[in-house]
């Protein structure tokens, strides 16, 4: 049996002088463990310890233990404390504690709630499972250098300076913001200083900043369709309007988008999500110019352009903005793991002063060890060696994925070439239809998910998305002929 130890003071309530010490004791812990504050298995102080605590004679103590321990809520043994009973007495099972707190049903409120907090959404995060082929928007972690990661961390812990414990400036650890600069300045062509660069939990924090600033209820925001579904949670969530904007080839269709009323665009251009299209330098030139005839800001999201794998690398939509009007925000849950949650915003000047007060009121800043990490495991070189090795990776399990579908999925699913990135498309026959494909995927152990959920409206064609990164190449063949069965059983049902 696990025994967990209580160290801390417990809290119990006022004790009514009119009753033995005691009785008191005896049922106020009576109490704590039929609300479940003490959780079956949760081990008791030492009588020593909670007698000085409360200022009772040791004898108090042992005393209201002992009656404990006769009705059953409590049992003792030698060189093991004393603990909670896994099975309490029946005749208390169905015992509801006065002090128990009311419950509301899922939903409801007893007190009317702001707008913000009616319209929020949950969106789902990663799942603590097995690896499936073809799980999308997933790194592979299981080849992520823990123990270098492990090393770096303990030197950075041994070195802990005091000032580093107290905290750090709103805007990040200043050391990684430097460094961020450099690596974005040099590998993804953007323009910035280390003063521009916010350290931020992702791009979810980035977004969420962004609109808190912006965007007032009722006002109009821009997104590519389909497009990232947490990007419109967030707008819709802080009162946005949102306007679904198709994609082509090129990107967003930029002669779509409206020519006033919009406050913000949000797009993808390194790798469209989740179609996978690289924008063009005409058509990122064509939005630079569209966002200066509006008055409207851009928002860039470069969530995965580390792992690029065909043609020359194109630079930052930010690196071509001549007039400070795009906000670029990447992460590194995509590069190392999903729960260092530790990302980046590169901030126009002119809202420089904002994000950082909006941040001081709100996660003050994020974790300084975690930075510091992550600036040691940088500036080392650890990071750029990473990347690169994972690239080659990627780039190997693309390339499977491929010729895997060229071989499994003729007539049933149609592939698009990418650039970059951790996922892929493909294109369904026409008329198919993609949730009963990826219905039919699932009871085979294969995960896609139809290119309709990231959509607002009906797509003229409609697809599934892959993904590769995450997982290895005997899993891929696998994958790839039970997706075939599958798509072979949906076609014959419709």
């Amino acid at each position: 049996m696990t025994r967990r130890t209580s160290t801390l003071e417990l809290a119990l309530p006022a004790r009514d002088k009119a009753s033995p010490a005691w009785r008191w004791l005896y049922e106020s812990l009576r109490q704590q463990i039929l609300a479940g504050s003490l959780r079956p298995g949760r081990r008791l102080p030492a009588t020593r310890d909670l007698a000085g605590q409360h200022e009772l004679a040791r004898g108090t103590v042992v005393a209201a233990y002992e009656q404990l321990k006769s009705e059953g809520y409590v049992e003792g043994r030698i060189g093991s404390g004393t603990c909670v009973c896994h099975t309490l007495p029946e005749a208390f099972l169905q015992v509801s504690p006065a002090g128990e707190p009311k419950r509301y049903e899922t939903g409801k409120a007893p007190v009317a709630l702001a707008q913000y907090g009616k319209g929020v959404k949950l969106f789902s995060g990663y799942e603590s499972q097995p690896t499936h082929a073809f799980r999308p928007n997933l790194p592979a972690v299981d080849l992520f250098p823990v123990e270098l990661w492990t090393r770096v961390t303990t030197r950075v812990l041994r070195r802990a300076t005091t000032r580093m414990l107290m905290g750090c400036d709103p805007m990040g650890y200043s050391p990684l913001r430097e460094t961020i600069a450099d690596y974005l300045n040099a590998s993804r062509g953007v323009r910035c200083t280390a003063g521009q660069i916010a350290v931020v939990s992702g791009i979810q924090e980035a977004l969420d900043l962004t609109a808190r600033i912006l965007i007032d209820r009722g006002d109009q925001v821009c997104m590519e369709n389909p497009g990232y579904t947490g990007a419109a949670i967030v707008f819709e969530s802080n009162g946005a309007r949102v306007r679904h904007v198709p994609v082509d080839v090129e990107g967003i269709v930029v002669r779509r988008l409206p020519l006033n009323r919009t406050r913000l665009v949000y797009v993808t251009p390194g790798h469209q999500f989740p179609l996978g299209v690289t924008m063009s330098l005409a058509r990122r030139l064509e939005l630079l110019e569209w966002s200066s005839k509006t008055g409207a800001l851009i928002f860039e999201d470069d969530y995965d352009c580390e792992y690029r794998y065909a043609g020359r690398p194109s630079p930052a939509l930010q690196g071509l903005d001549q007039q400070g009007t795009v906000l670029y925000a990447g992460t590194f849950s995509k590069t190392l793991f999903p729960s260092l949650r530790l990302g980046y915003m590169v901030v126009p000047d002119f809202l420089i002063d904002r994000i950082e007060a909006m941040k001081s009121t709100t996660n003050r800043h994020a974790p300084v060890l975690e930075q510091a990490v992550l600036h040691a495991f940088m500036a080392e070189g650890h990071f750029n060696r990473h990347v690169r090795r994972m690239r080659a990776i990627y780039a190997e399990r693309l390339e499977i994925l491929l010729t895997e579908a060229r071989a499994e999925l003729d007539g049933l699913l149609t592939i698009t070439g990418i650039e970059a990135g951790l996922q892929t498309a493909g294109w369904l026959p026409q008329g198919a239809d993609a949730e009963r494909a990826a219905g039919a995927a699932a009871k085979l152990g294969v995960e896609v998910i139809p290119l309709s959920c990231y959509a607002r409206g009906k797509l003229s064609r409609d697809g599934l998305q892959l993904g590769f990164a995450a997982v290895d190449a005997p899993e891929i063949r696998r994958g790839m002929e039970k997706l075939a069965k599958a798509l072979k059983r949906s076609v014959a049902e419709s």
